[in-house]
């Protein structure tokens, strides 16, 4: 039990990793205008209440490394990953909570792109944390 109390502990600090450095990335194109230049309408303030949710979720998001998926490329599944929370943020959070079109599209046709692009930053930081700090991971 204690083993696997460990695991899934370093399994959602990494992910809570990924969701900050996500965060900061997706923080950075905004403020740098990538996003715009994306024609995305999405510019988020670095504040409190903007990224604590999504340390936490990243963190909840980052149990899925206990799956048995490709553990000997580690970037590669951290890519792989990387898609479970993408699809459902294009398929439920941006088109039943946000409401914002399937896809997102509402914000700008390359919405899907710029998902896909810091949910893949998440997958991959949480995947080299975790070779770095569990090499059973």
């Amino acid at each position: 039990m204690g083993r696997w109390l460990r695991k899934i502990s370093l399994y959602f600090a990494a992910g809570s990793l990924g969701g900050l450095v996500n965060s900061i990335a997706l923080w950075l194109f905004g403020l740098y205008g990538i996003n715009a230049a994306l024609q995305v309408a999405i510019h988020p303030r670095l504040t409190p209440g903007w990224l604590y949710p999504r340390i936490v979720w990243g963190g909840i998001w980052g149990v899925i490394f206990l799956l048995p998926l490709v553990k000997s490329r580690f970037v590669l599944r951290g890519l792989i990953l990387s898609l479970g929370p993408t699809l459902v943020q294009l398929f439920y959070i941006f088109p039943t909570v946000q409401h914002k079109g399937m896809l997102g599209l509402k914000l700008g046709m390359l919405t899907p792109v710029l998902v896909i692009l810091v949910n893949a930053i998440w997958g991959v930081t949480a995947a080299l944390w975790l070779r770095l700090l569990d090499r059973s991971a």
